[in-house]
């Protein structure tokens, strides 16, 4: 037999079939959502800290401390999923969510802070 045969046959439009199985999607999805959802609590609650009066210093603290802790949250998400995208685990598309709440923290800490 030839060493052909053991490799799978490209899908439809070249791409692999996935062939490591559903418990590495199912646990890339149960690692990464906690942390995506961890990341979003702390950016709702750096946007919803607000200034609503000038005597109040705190607010502007809170929101940037929240804002400033997604960041390592989004940065070890970001680490997971390309692990769990270069297993062919999960799809690129997996990226959207670290990057999106990365750009919405970096955007809290510099041009919308309070």
């Amino acid at each position: 037999m030839s060493d052909a045969a053991s490799s799978p046959a490209p899908a439809r439009g070249g791409r692999r079939p996935n062939t490591t199985g559903r418990a590495g999607t199912v646990a890339g999805a149960v690692l990464l959502l906690p942390a995506h959802a961890v990341a979003g609590y702390l950016l709702f609650l750096a946007y919803m800290s607000g200034t609503a009066n000038p005597w109040e210093p705190d607010a502007a603290a809170h929101s940037g401390i929240a804002a400033g802790l997604v960041l390592p949250v989004t940065g070890v998400s970001a680490l997971l999923t390309r692990g769990f995208v270069r297993a062919g685990h999960l799809r690129r598309w997996w990226y959207v969510f670290p990057v999106l709440l990365g750009l919405a923290a970096l955007l809290r800490l510099t041009v919308l802070a309070p």
